[in-house]
């Protein structure tokens, strides 16, 4: 699309965009991208994926960036690549090898079994190179100033650990896996575990992120796509209705919420959002006793 053409187009409507982002790309990365593809400043994202990952981004345009915080992203699913046969520094292939050894022959029932340890409820080790902060600074900038990175295990949830297909190499076995997880869970640090294990290291070669939350690949649009055709994978309307539990109000009490006023609850537990007669999104909500008071009015009044 042209520049002229950019130009010359309506506003962006609020609403989602499901990226399939390809490999060698931050997160930050597509955000920049869309903001110029979609000519808008008011871009965000949901969650991160390394640059060596592909696969589901949720971002946010115009005024559904705020809904970004309120999404459930507590569950995520992948298809993996677990190479056995190196420890890396980043426990995965972009790192340096910390140590080798000859598993070219390593049992599959081994591997199985100790892919079963790995699933259910764990006390997982970030990798070095994780985001979560330690005294303020994010694990991948102290790794990455030669600092050393001492991080504590702390609870996830491996819902499925699959072995879809194993095969041998030259000292070494790779694995085609699919993870179904907790948000927190660093499929490298299954890798990495899975490889200390067995005796033998492992690393993370490969990652494709299908789903998040509710989020997966069917509505993704890669970025080439997107430049052809910009435009949304929902407007904000339908993306209230796939990510939260829905109810619908009569005028009267949407009217109130587009003020931020509170309603009668719905009975409902968590956050979920409200339609008024038309159809449209009004606002999420929290129910706190009898009253439902507005987290987040998505068309407020004026």
């Amino acid at each position: 699309m042209s520049e002229r053409s950019r130009r010359n187009r309506p506003p962006v409507p609020p609403g989602l965009l499901v990226v399939d982002k390809p490999a060698g790309m931050t997160s930050h990365d597509v955000v920049a991208r869309v903001r110029r593809i979609m000519g808008t400043r008011k871009v965000g994202h949901a969650g991160t994926l390394d640059p060596m990952a592909t696969g589901v981004l949720v971002l946010g345009l115009e005024r559904a960036t705020k809904l970004l915080g309120h999404l459930a992203m507590d569950t995520k699913a992948y298809l993996a690549t677990i190479r056995l046969g190196a420890a890396t520094t980043t426990d995965d292939a972009e790192g340096e090898v910390l140590s080798e050894a000859d598993a070219s022959e390593v049992a599959e029932d081994a591997v199985r079994a100790g892919v079963a340890e790995l699933t259910g409820e764990l006390q997982q080790v970030p990798s070095s190179v994780s985001a979560v902060k330690v005294n303020g600074r994010r694990a991948y900038e102290i790794a990455r100033s030669g600092e050393q990175v001492e991080l504590a295990a702390r609870p996830v949830t491996v819902s499925r650990f699959d072995v879809l297909a194993l095969r041998r190499a030259e000292a070494a076995t790779e694995l085609d896996v699919l993870v179904e997880c907790s948000s927190g869970t660093y499929v490298r640090a299954l890798a990495r575990d899975l490889g200390a294990g067995l005796g033998v290291g492992g690393h993370l070669a490969a990652l494709r992120r299908t789903r998040v939350g509710p989020f997966g690949l069917a509505t993704a649009r890669t970025l080439d796509a997107l430049e052809e055709e910009p435009g949304l994978s929902m407007d904000l309307d339908r993306a209230v209705e796939a990510a939260f539990r829905r109810t619908d109000v009569d005028t009267a009490a949407a009217r109130a919420l587009a003020h931020g006023q509170a309603v009668p609850a719905a009975g409902l537990k968590g956050t979920y959002g409200v339609f008024d007669p038309d159809g449209r999104a009004i606002a999420l909500v929290r129910d706190q006793g009898p009253r439902a008071k507005p987290v987040l009015v998505l068309a407020p009044a004026g």
